[in-house]
Parts: C-alpha cells; structure tokens; sequence
C-alpha cells in the first residue's frame, strides 16, 4: 500500500441537485422547443419555476394526479413533443408504477420521468417520503435508462443531456445542498462512468449524494496509505461494465455506495456483473432492509449506515477479503 497519497479535489460551492435540474431544464428549453414540462403540484420543490415563467404555453400543472401525469406525457410524446415530468421521487415511481411500465417503458414513449427528494436526505418529511426502492424498480423495467447525478453540474448536465437521448429515462435527485466538484463544462455522457480518483488498493463505485461521502472516504484512507480509486456510477443503466472490470481487475476489491437498498440497486449491478465475469470480494454501503425516520439528512445518513465512516469500513473490511 501506498506511503504518501495526496488527493485534491477542488469544491465549487454547496447547492442541491433539484436546483440543477431546473437550471438544466430552463436551458434545454430554449434549446429545444419540443421539449415540454409537466409537474405534479411541486413546481417549486422542483425548481421548474423558471421554465414555467419563460414558456408558460410548454409548462402543464396537473396537479395531484401523478398517474394522469404520466399517461398525459406519454401521449404527448405521439405528437413529438419530450416531455419531462417532475414529483418527488416516491411518486414518481412508487404511486404510479402500473403507469410507468405499461405507457412509457413497453411502449418505449420519450418520457423523462425526474424525480426529487430521494432517498434517506429528504429527511424529516419521514418514511413515507423517502423512497429507497426506486433505482432498483425503475431498471428493472425493459427500455429505461436510470441516471443518479452527484451534484448540481452533473445534474444540469444530466438533464440536458437526456432530451438527446431517444428514450424513456429515469433522472433521480435530492433535495439538500451538497458540495459541487463536477467542472461546468464537463462532458456528461450516459452510460460513461467518471473515475473521480485513481488508485490500486480498492474501488469505490458510489452514485448520487454518495460519491462525495466517498471522496471523503478516499481522502480518510490515505492517511491509512490505503490507496482507494472512486468511480462516479452516475449511469445505473446501462451500466458502464468496462469501467469497472478495468478497476477491480487492478484493486481486486470493491466497495458500493449508494443512498438506497442494498437490495436491486447500484450494488446488486455491480455484483451482478462481477459474478458473471471475475467473482470479486464486495461490501455493501446502502440501508439494510429498512424504512426511514424523520431526522436531518445528516443524522439519518449516520443512522443507517450511508455515511462516510461505513465507506471507510467497508473498505478496510473488504480489502482484508483480497
């Protein structure tokens, strides 16, 4: 293991993921006037104000109604226009499943179904709210694309991006602010996974608002000499199988992060793929099985077990499995 291992990753600022989303849709908007939004009663939530006040003809409230939501932009994509609807992500996915798989992914309609306030980091609106589950419905579904972006750049970019793409798409952000460290001007491309930190001890394959938390973790283990490569999973499907053959076949380990089960999300890909390929010892970060509480972002990512510190563990743990 390494003696001395520097690791510099610059931050940008602090803001959440929603508000890329808006600003991102705000500027494919004036880019493409196909593109149309639609919103369930959280227009603010989901920072789409700003489209809603620059193309209010493109901008339909449907209110409490998430199921006709995504029928209504089903339909709209007949007629050529790309709609992106916006609710949080439980009722994005969980309240209007039956929606999703039989008008949007069999159909293969140009749906972009964004999603806020996943996970664990809503926070105190409680277990109702926060949704654990929906990486692992949404990719099981034939021709969708699931993208989780890390921080406010990557989402703008993201959803740019996926008005390009040709397809039904599920895009999941998070309601608090977290540091930015993706560059502005980075090239977001679906499928391609970004390689934050290079290193030969471990991989740590992390999504969302655990990618930092595994920065943080990588800069912990260096001063252990424990050299830890982070790869940025933005794109859960499809997953970018190259990336991460080429870095376990050089670490021989791997960790996984991600604010969500540890059952059918990012972890159950990776270790779907590597059982197929070259079997390789992986340790799980993600909630166990569990529903949530109300609480601060903070306090729930340490009560269950996706903070920083379970990265770090979980590391040590499974380098000791090589």
């Amino acid at each position: 293991m390494s003696e001395t291992i520097n690791i510099d990753i610059e931050v940008l600022g602090k803001k959440d993921t929603r508000s890329g989303f808006g600003e991102g849709l705000l500027e494919i908007g004036r880019k493409n006037k196909d593109v149309v939004a639609l919103c369930a009663d959280l227009t603010g939530s989901l920072k789409m104000n700003a489209f809603e006040s620059e193309f209010p003809e493109r901008f339909f409230q449907i209110g409490i109604a998430e199921a006709n939501m995504m029928g209504i932009a089903a339909g709209m994509t007949i007629g050529g226009k790309i709609p992106f609807t916006g609710t949080f992500a439980n009722f994005s996915t969980g309240r209007v499943y039956d929606q999703i798989r039989q008008s949007i992914a069999y159909s293969q309609k140009n749906v972009k179904i964004c999603a806020s306030h996943a996970g664990l980091t809503l926070g105190e609106d409680g277990a109702t709210h926060q949704i654990l589950e929906d990486i692992g419905m949404m990719k099981m579904l034939p021709n969708m694309t699931v993208i989780v972006p890390a921080d406010f750049n990557q989402t703008k970019q993201a959803t740019m991006a996926i008005a390009d793409h040709n397809g039904p798409v599920y895009l999941r952000f998070g309601r608090p602010s977290v540091p930015i460290f993706i560059k502005p001007d980075a090239k977001f491309q679906i499928g391609k996974a970004d390689k934050i930190i290079e290193g030969d001890d471990v991989t740590i394959i992390a999504c969302g608002h655990l990618v930092w938390k595994s920065i943080e973790a990588a800069k912990e283990l260096a001063l252990q000499g424990i050299s830890a490569e982070v790869i940025n999973m933005h794109t859960i499907k499809p997953l970018d199988e190259k990336a991460v053959l080429e870095s376990v076949a050089k670490t021989g380990c791997v960790v996984t992060a991600e604010e969500h089960m540890i059952h059918g999300g990012l972890g159950d890909s990776i270790a779907q793929l590597l059982s197929r390929t070259v079997p390789t010892p992986q340790e799980y970060v993600g909630v166990n099985d569990e529903f949530g509480e109300s609480g601060t972002p903070n306090e729930l990512m340490t009560k269950y077990g996706i903070d920083t510190r379970n990265v770090v563990e979980s590391a040590l743990k499974v380098i000791q499995r090589k």
